[in-house]
């Protein structure tokens, strides 16, 4: 530890072989095993890049073209996915015309099939730009833009009854956003600021087995407020990188301020610490926010997967990177 409130951490750049997914945004990852795979995004602002679904073998740093029977999602933005054992959830995102969508899909990675569990009426309301994280019998899905304003809505899909539940609202106090962190860590449901119109700093949790709501007064090196930021759970830390910190004149066309660094919160003491990541090193990833990113364990340590994303400059980025924190 490099003091009382700064810890270390080391950035690995992935070297990439096979056909990937290229450059983009707005797409998402989920990790099944040593493999991770990728879905959605755009390459320019707002029009979907495919539907295809990527992998990528984390032993081998290759990418391919997952085969797959059943009906795929159609192309889309704005998507998030998780996964619950072998199989992938993917819920919303954002089409070709710029609808919010509301389908849940999910992809069983051991007999490679696509199968639609839910859309119109049923679950969640249409949206994208949400956030999704999942435990081992439900995949939980909050907030994002919706049709007609951004939400503030907490579900939960159990995969075991293969049914929606709606959990109590936070209330007005937690504005509706998009781009927020989500995270479950001991029967307990984090969301880390976001965008509400501006971009926040707040913190709520929220207790399953209670069903209470509460805002978190966080102490210690506060992260400035951001959205469409990285995070992962590594024990009971909710580790988070960079992010947009002011949004671009331009809305989604154009590229805002974004940040390269990277922060842990702690969900006992509720203290924020900030990393020593190597930043501006050959291997730190860099300022960057929309990225895919999923929490998982590579050579043994566990740590964030960041994939792609948007620049400073507003081009979509290709590269992978993998942050162990020691």
């Amino acid at each position: 530890m490099a003091s009382a409130t700064q810890m270390e951490g080391k950035w690995v750049q992935l070297k990439q072989k096979g056909t990937g997914p290229g450059a983009r945004s707005s797409h998402a990852i989920a990790l099944v095993g040593n493999k991770v795979y990728a879905f959605g995004g755009e390459f320019q602002p707002r029009v979907p890049v495919d539907n295809h679904l990527y992998v990528f073998d984390l032993h081998t740093c290759t990418w391919s073209i997952q085969e797959a029977s059943g009906d795929a999602p159609p192309p889309r933005v704005g998507v998030a996915m998780a996964a619950v054992g072998p199989v992938i959830y993917f819920f919303g995102g954002r089409d070709a015309t710029n609808q919010e969508l509301n389908e849940l899909y999910c992809f069983n990675t051991s007999t490679n099939q696509w199968k639609l569990l839910s859309s119109g009426e049923t679950g969640p309301e249409n949206r994208s730009y949400h956030s999704i994280a999942a435990d081992s019998q439900n995949v939980y899905v909050f907030g994002g833009c919706g049709v007609e304003g951004r939400l503030n809505d907490l579900w939960a899909y159990n995969v075991v009854d293969q049914k929606w539940i709606k959990f109590p609202s936070p209330g007005e106090a937690c504005k509706g956003r998009g781009g927020p962190g989500l995270e479950v860590v001991e029967g307990k449901i984090w969301v880390v600021y976001g965008f509400t119109g501006e971009e926040a700093d707040d913190v709520y949790c929220f207790d399953i087995a209670k069903g209470e709501w509460k805002e978190v007064e966080t102490k210690g090196e506060k992260p400035s407020p951001r959205s469409v930021f990285s995070t992962a759970v590594v024990g009971k830390q909710i580790v988070i990188f960079g992010g947009e910190v002011d949004p671009s004149d331009l809305g989604h066309m154009g590229a805002g301020s974004f940040t390269g660094e990277a922060y842990g919160l702690d969900t006992e003491t509720f203290e924020w610490r900030k990393w020593k990541d190597g930043f501006g090193s050959e291997e730190h990833p860099g300022p960057r926010g929309w990225c895919a990113f999923a929490a998982g364990s590579r050579d043994g340590k566990d740590g964030l997967l960041v994939y792609g994303g948007n620049s400073p400059s507003n081009d979509r980025l290709d590269d992978i990177f993998f942050f162990i924190p020691n």
